[in-house]
This record gives structure tokens, C-alpha cells and sequence, in this order.
């Protein structure tokens, strides 16, 4: 027996472009369920039919007015460079609520062989460029098939601005445009994507995943503190969640060297961490290049710190003594970035510790590089990688103020209420994620232990307060937290390992196959070993026997 549906996905103005029966109509199943009513139609038109599309802002589950599709075009199996297999490729833009905004311009990639999941990609940085979801994620292996070919819906943004250069902050002038990037776009771009899955596969998709790093990694965070019943897993890696703390505590860092004397330039960095790993990269009883024990490096560079003779690493009198040792001043800038940052005043109300920003690592294997970028400034401090997001958000989210000298004249205490404000706009960094936890949902972050740009110890202590709230136990059941030795933001600096963590996730979620450690190869050239890499607070120590290039060669410990 049929009798009319009492709900149904697609909106109207979907259902009338698209000519598709109304809600109304659709037939239904004894229990009241809309019965799946696939469009007859061939890819190619099915595809076409999206094209010219308009959602409306009732479809969205934030304020908009309305979508439109500007593009639906099906990208053939063996078109030219697709790895992708077939698959309708759409693009469009998401319209503001108020009219100064910009758009949030999308890309949902539709495949014709659906394996019935989604997957969005976040960004990185301050976006700025659209994310199409054609490629691979973070870690994702090169020689693994891309999501968009295994038969997921991949789908990402710009989050509401365009920007041609890195940590353009200008659209944070913008109340819509920070708050799109701040997590809005998130949960937009999700909702047009289910109206666009609705319409060209004629059913919801029955699992909903996040994967990103960095900017990425904090709108993962985002997904599962603001948006839980959107998603059933996500992955967010070295992620930039604590935003506002994180580039507040940038700005002292980059300030840090621009004391008298205090910038270290490539030359004397490369001194540093050749000294560093020295002293440190056997303790975990594998010369190999990498530091994974890193409470004992911790300890064992302590001598590193004094600002005496005690200090092997300082130079005679404590002056410039040239490229092979360190000035007082020098290490004085280093004891600061080795030190928690602290606002001197909440900037959250949910739990305490808020007001502090974890340290970096300049003594536990920093190696002052991003990539080919000087962290520390190839040319001085001004140009450090800190500088420019420390700069920006102080400047265009916090005081407004365009002719704000951030590295002089800015006090974030004289400006507490804003700061406390924005953070609640464009930081993730809530532990209270009952609700995710409620609906089954799983996470699994990760951060490299030699990242200079977002220390690893955001990451750590976010899972402190984690466990706080949750226990080790509960909390086990749908978060998992890795560290991995050797890797810097999203690269390889010792290590670069590549895993297929989408796939660890949807066993996770799919088979209740919850992931323990891990075992990834690394990637970089003329390197043939693979690592484990161990759930928090373990971490790899070489057995003392067998190939030391082999991952069952090491051990997760905790000691």
C-alpha cells in the first residue's frame, strides 16, 4: 500500500527546475518514508537538467538568499587528465544574506558510480581559492585512487572571499564574510550539496564525511562542534582551531625576534637544529633522522635555554659571534617561543585554560622550515611565516584598524571584548561534543611533531581537555589522536607519510572498526622506509634489532 510522503528532502524551487515530482507526490511506504524515486534519466542528462538550477535560501540551514548553479558539466571517464572516472562536475555560488558580502563559490562533483557517501574538503590558510574536491587529501596516498574516483560526492568552497596572495585578511573587514569563513560556509556548502545529491541521485546519502588540514583541520573542528548532526566522521589534521589564540600567540612569536639582535638568520638556524638533533635523535634508539622521544629531548636540551657559559650553544660573552653559535639575545627570542603564550584575560568561558596558548618547539626537533620557507624569515623577522597571520588577524578581525602597526602599537588587552568575540565567531576550539558523540559520529585528528607554523602542542592540549571531559575510555570510542614524529605542517620534514586516513574513517564508521596504530611509508625522495605512527601518548621506539627502515622494527611506547 502507497499513500502521499510526509517528508521529503528536495526543495520546491529544486523540484520545479528540475521538473521532478513534488514532495507532495512522491510515493511513500507504510511507515510514512519516501521511497527512493531516482531520475530516469542518463548521466549525461541528469547532469544537464542541474545546470541553471536555483536552491533557495529555505534549503540552506544558515542565512542566505539562495544558491544558483552556474555550471553542471559531465567530465567524461577518459577525458583528458581525469583520474576521476565519470562524474558530473557543478559549480555555483551561495548568495549573501546582506548585500556587501561575496559569494561563497562551491564545487560538488556528482560521480555516476556513487558509492552513496560524500566527502568535503576544507582549505587552508584564509582560503581565498575555491577547493574543488577533484584531488587528494591530506596524507592521501599518490598511487591511492582519489575519493571522487572510490565513488564519493567530494565537495569544497573558497568559504565566501577570493584571494590571490597567502593571509589576505581584508575580507575579515566583512561581518558575513568573516563569519562564512569563520564556519558558516562549512555547513552552506554541506547543505547545497545535499540538495544537489537529492536531485541527481533521488535519495540522501546514507554517510557524510570532513577531511582537511590546517584552516581544513579547523573546519573539520568546526563540523563536529557546530554542525554534529551533519556529519558522520571527519579528519582534520594539524588543525588551525584555536585560530585567534593561535595567531595572537604568532605575532609575539614573530615580535620575539624583532627585539635588538634577536632574528636567527638560516645560517644559525641550521646550527641550532644540527645541535638539536644531535643530541636527540638517538633516544629513541634509532639514529634515523627523526626525534620521536621527545619528553627525553625535551630534557636533554635544556642546557640550551641558560643564558651563562653553561650553555654550550652561546656565544663567548653572550655577543654576535657569528653563524655557529647563538647571542643572549638570540636565545632570550627562543626561551619566549619555548614558553606558553598568555592573553591576560578568558577568551573562552566553557573550561579553563583558555587564556594560554601552548609553546612551540625550538629545543624538541623545530627545524625552522615550512616547506622551502624560512619560519624565522630568510631576510629578516618581518618576512617569518608567524608574521604575516599574527599581522593580519590583529589588523582586520580584531581592531579594524588598516593603519595598525600590529608589531608596535597593538595590545590584545586593550582590545579583550573584541578579541574575545571574534574567537567565539572563527575559532573551533569547544570540547563539548556530546552531540556528535551522541549520533555515533568519529574523529580522528593527527599533527606532525615538528610543525612550526601550528605547534603541536595546540593539538595536545586540546586532547588534555578532551580527556578532561570525557575520560580516557568514553573517549576512545570516537576520538582518536595522533602524533607523528618527524612531520612538519602537512609535509614531510623527516618524515612525510602517506595513508588513506578517509579509508581508516569510513571502516571506523561503516564497520566499527575502531583504528589503533597506524603503519604509513614515507614518501619522500630516495627514501625507502615506512614508520608506525602511534596513537597519543605513545610514540615509536626502534626495537634494537631488525630493519631499522621497516615499521615492524618499531614498538608504540609510552615510556
Amino acid at each position: 500500500m502507497f499513500r502521499p510522503a510526509v517528508r521529503c528532502m528536495p526543495s520546491l524551487l529544486i523540484v520545479a527546475t528540475l521538473g521532478l515530482a513534488s514532495c507532495q507526490d512522491q510515493p511513500a511506504s507504510d511507515d510514512g518514508t519516501a521511497v527512493a524515486q531516482a531520475p530516469a534519466a542518463s548521466p549525461a542528462d541528469a547532469c544537464a537538467r542541474i545546470a541553471g538550477m536555483h536552491i533557495g535560501a529555505d534549503a540552506i540551514g544558515l542565512p542566505t538568499t539562495g544558491a544558483t548553479i552556474t555550471s553542471a558539466e559531465l567530465v567524461a571517464a577518459d577525458a583528458e587528465g581525469n583520474e576521476n572516472g565519470e562524474f558530473c562536475k557543478v559549480l555555483g555560488a551561495i548568495h549573501p544574506f546582506t548585500y556587501t558580502a561575496p559569494d561563497i563559490n562551491f564545487e560538488v562533483n556528482l560521480p555516476t558510480n556513487w558509492n552513496g557517501k560524500t566527502l568535503q574538503f576544507g582549505g587552508g590558510g584564509f582560503n581565498g581559492n575555491l577547493v574543488t574536491g577533484l584531488g587528494r587529501p591530506t596524507l592521501h596516498p599518490a598511487d591511492a585512487p582519489t575519493p571522487l574516483a572510490k565513488g564519493y560526492v567530494t565537495l569544497g568552497s573558497d568559504s565566501g572571499h577570493q584571494s590571490t596572495i597567502g593571509f589576505d585578511g581584508t575580507f575579515l573587514l566583512n561581518d558575513e564574510a568573516m563569519d562564512n569563513y569563520g564556519h558558516m560556509q562549512v555547513k552552506k556548502t554541506h547543505d547545497i550539496a545535499m540538495q544537489l545529491v537529492q536531485a541527481r541521485y533521488g535519495r540522501a546519502p546514507a554517510r557524510n564525511y570532513f577531511i582537511g588540514g590546517s584552516q581544513g583541520g579547523h573546519e573539520g573542528f568546526d563540523a563536529v562542534q557546530r554542525y554534529p548532526d551533519d556529519y558522520d566522521g571527519v579528519v582534520a589534521g594539524y588543525p588551525a582551531h584555536n585560530v585567534v589564540m593561535l595567531h595572537l600567540a604568532a605575532l609575539n612569536f614573530a615580535k620575539a625576534f624583532m627585539a635588538e639582535g634577536a632574528w636567527i638568520n638560516p645560517d644559525e638556524a641550521a646550527f641550532l637544529v644540527a645541535q638539536v638533533y644531535e643530541t636527540c635523535d638517538a633516544l629513541d634508539a634509532a639514529a634515523d633522522g627523526i626525534i620521536a622521544n621527545v619528553a627525553a629531548c625535551r630534557l636533554a636540551t635544556t642546557p640550551f635555554k641558560a643564558l651563562d657559559a653553561s650553555n654550550p650553544l652561546r656565544c663567548e660573552g653572550g655577543g654576535d659571534g657569528g653563524d655557529t653559535c647563538l647571542s643572549d639575545a638570540q636565545i632570550a627570542a627562543l626561551n619566549i617561543v619555548d614558553s606558553p603564550y598568555e592573553t591576560g584575560f578568558p577568551v573562552f568561558n566553557d573550561d579553563a585554560g583558555t587564556a594560554v596558548f601552548p609553546k612551540w618547539t625550538p629545543f624538541e626537533g623545530s627545524t625552522f622550515r615550512d616547506g622551502n620557507q624560512a619560519i624565522l624569515g630568510a631576510d629578516g623577522p618581518r618576512s617569518a611565516l608567524q608574521a604575516t597571520p599574527g599581522n593580519a588577524t590583529s589588523r582586520y578581525a580584531i581592531a579594524q584598524d588598516l593603519t595598525l602597526d600590529a608589531f608596535n602599537d597593538f595590545d590584545p588587552k586593550a582590545y579583550a571584548a573584541r578579541v574575545v568575540e571574534v574567537a567565539g565567531r572563527i575559532s573551533a576550539n569547544s570540547v563539548v561534543i556530546d552531540r556528535f558523540q551522541a549520533r555515533g559520529g568519529k574523529l580522528i585528528y593527527f599533527h606532525g611533531l615538528v610543525d612550526d607554523f601550528i605547534t603541536p602542542y595546540s593539538s595536545l592540549q586540546y586532547h588534555e581537555r578532551l580527556l578532561k571531559r570525557y575520560g580516557e575510555d568514553a573517549l576512545a570510542q570516537f576520538v582518536r589522536f595522533y602524533t607523528v614524529p618527524g612531520m612538519g605542517h602537512g609535509n614531510g620534514i623527516q618524515y612525510n607519510p602517506r595513508i588513506a586516513l578517509v579509508d581508516v574513517l569510513d571502516a571506523w564508521v561503516e564497520g566499527g572498526e575502531a583504528p589503533g596504530t597506524l603503519v604509513a611509508p614515507d614518501v619522500r625522495d630516495g627514501v625507502n622506509r615506512s614508520r608506525p605512527i602511534c596513537l597519543y601518548p605513545l610514540w615509536p621506539r626502534y626495537d634494537g634489532s631488525g630493519n631499522i627502515d621497516d615499521a615492524a622494527s618499531f614498538s608504540c611506547v609510552s615510556e
